[in-house]
């Protein structure tokens, strides 16, 4: 498999490790009450600070459960001016921290600095992504040829789903040989096998052009249908798929091809050869829509089929496609998106009156979040949040189905809380006047900050909340998320593939694990770990009792 080599590679194609665990600090929260410091409950998140950081903060909670991501990173033309701030531990990249990056600089290229950005990120947002999640990224063409071997080397080229080409604008004159008309919509699967097939909502010209028709009796009198015809010169040769389908005037019709069944009778079965064409269904299927009444034959001087003499047949045959059912299913989407333009997000932020540049309109991010089929109470995630365009999605459309989903924005930047997080108050309680009105959504949501680090140096930081501390060591020991248990021993933290947890701490004292310690557990595992500051019992006994004792990381001497 190709890879992308830059310059910075090797030092950051770890650094996600060396992130520091963050503890997230809520600020406030939002309802229909309005901002409160009262802790309503809410998981939909907007968090200020470094995405990096962040994504690493949201790991003991949230690693595997996110089943949609969308991110529109800087597309790095030259023009922005975004500053890379990643602290790597490397001179060379040092050097240029908090640095604008524009055009090519004297020490690295602004695609190395970009690649470098990106690279521990993708990491992370991996890492967060559900086994049958997907993430959608946003880029130009200055960067789509490297986000791509970057993204096949992180997710596995096994796992790209397609690359959507994104209509963002017509009309114009920019540019000395081409007006740019396009960006993209990269898309890879955490697991491809696992990923729900793409499926569209129908549009009206879609309905207008195809379902032509209404049915005028029986138990579907008044409901629109399509013809489709039954057979297709695409489809290759199926065993059971080739066989006679007698016609109202008694001859029979088969696709085009030299083998036909030994006796003149609908439904025998013959087995084609690789030149020979086939019906799209076998027989059982036929007779099924046949008895159903979905199934229409047409006089015609154009058949693609052949009658019993392998003369050309005087029938089309096609079946109903029935509306109703088509618009539950959904269509394949093209990989073509259009009607998603840029101006459209200037009108929407006007209209919420927000000043805001690079927002993305909010119909391309519901038609990415519908078409990945996620469930009405799934985890989205967005970590260039920019001015909340994600959030708002999310939020018109729990209002249209009554869906439940939830949101998680990251925005480093510092309005964050002036506009992301206004627009989303926005959203939820209503915007604009007289005709411009546009009514609320309703919801809620909690602001956050990045707080203290989860270890100083080497040793557990105190000024973290225990429960935090707890989060964190089930975390690293599991890999799973944490969910506090209920009942039974206060220091428990869970049980995972058969072994018990427990992180015996207390911020004031020195904890010991004893026998006094044991007799406090009735969970029952075949193994157990256990956190203490120290330890009475003889390495002997904790091994033939199944328990293996971790000293937890702390400066003793300041207790």
């Amino acid at each position: 498999m190709p890879t992308l080599e830059w310059i910075g590679k090797s030092k950051v194609i770890n650094h996600h490790q060396d992130v520091p665990f963050r503890v997230l600090e809520r600020k406030y929260s939002f309802d229909e009450n309005g901002q409160h410091d009262e802790d309503n409950g809410s998981e939909n998140m907007i968090i200020r600070g470094d995405n990096l950081e962040a994504l690493k903060a949201l790991l003991p909670r949230y690693e595997g459960r996110v089943k949609c991501i969308y991110i529109d990173p800087p597309y790095n033309t030259g023009e922005e001016g975004w500053v890379y701030n990643d602290n790597v531990n490397d001179p060379k990249i040092k050097k240029w921290l908090g640095a604008v990056v524009g055009k090519e600089g004297e020490d690295l290229t602004r695609h190395d600095k970009w690649l470098c950005m990106m690279y521990p990120r993708l990491k992370l947002l991996q890492k967060l992504l559900a086994d049958d999640g997907v993430i959608f990224i946003n880029i130009g063409e200055d960067e789509h040829a490297n986000l791509k071997l970057v993204c096949d080397e992180i997710f596995g080229v096994r796992n790209y789903v397609t690359d959507f080409g994104r209509q963002m604008k017509s009309g114009g004159a920019k540019g000395h040989y081409y007006t740019p008309s396009l960006d993209y919509v990269l898309t890879y699967a955490k697991n491809i096998d696992l990923l729900p097939y793409f499926r569209a909502i129908m549009t009206q010209q879609q309905i207008d052009v195809f379902y032509k028709f209404t049915q005028e009796e029986g138990p579907r009198k008044g409901e629109k249908y399509g013809e489709e015809r039954l057979f297709k010169s695409s489809l290759e040769a199926r065993a059971n798929q080739r066989y006679y389908i007698q016609c109202p005037d008694g001859t029979f019709a088969i696709p085009p091809g030299e083998t036909t069944p030994n006796e003149l009778k609908e439904g025998l079965i013959v087995t084609p050869l690789k030149t020979d064409k086939v019906w799209k269904w076998i027989y059982p299927r036929y007779k099924q829509e046949l008895d159903a009444g979905n199934i229409i034959f047409k006089r015609t001087n154009t058949s693609g089929l052949v009658d019993e003499h392998g003369n050309q047949c005087k029938w089309n045959i096609y079946n109903k496609l029935w509306l109703s059912e088509q618009q539950e299913k959904g269509v394949v989407p093209s990989n073509l998106i259009t009607g998603y333009e840029n101006r459209q997000s200037a009108a929407e932020l006007k209209k919420l009156n927000l000043d805001f540049n690079y927002a993305k309109p909010i119909r391309l991010i519901e038609y990415l979040l519908t078409i990945s089929q996620m469930e009405k109470d799934a985890i989205v995630l967005d970590s260039f949040a920019g001015s909340g365009t994600t959030a708002h999605a999310v939020l018109n459309m729990n209002k249209a189905d009554g869906g439940h989903r939830k949101f998680i924005l990251v925005e480093m930047m510092d309005y964050a809380d002036s506009i992301t997080a206004e627009r989303v108050k926005r959203v939820i309680r209503g915007y604009g006047e007289g005709k411009n009105a546009v009514e609320g959504t309703g919801g809620n949501f909690s602001f956050y900050d990045l707080g203290e680090p989860l270890l100083v140096g080497d040793c557990l930081n105190e000024a973290v909340a225990p429960e935090k501390i707890r989060e964190y060591i089930w975390f690293m020991e599991t890999e799973q998320p944490y969910a506090p248990p209920s009942g039974g021993n206060p220091y428990y933290l869970g049980q995972h593939n058969d072994t018990g947890y427990y992180f015996y701490y207390e911020p004031q004292r020195v904890t010991v694990l004893d026998y006094t310690f044991l007799a406090t557990i009735t969970e029952k595992t075949s193994g157990t770990i256990i956190y203490a500051d120290r330890c009475s019992i003889t390495e002997d006994k904790l091994a033939q009792m199944g328990i293996v004792f971790k000293k937890i990381p702390r400066d003793i001497s300041r207790l």
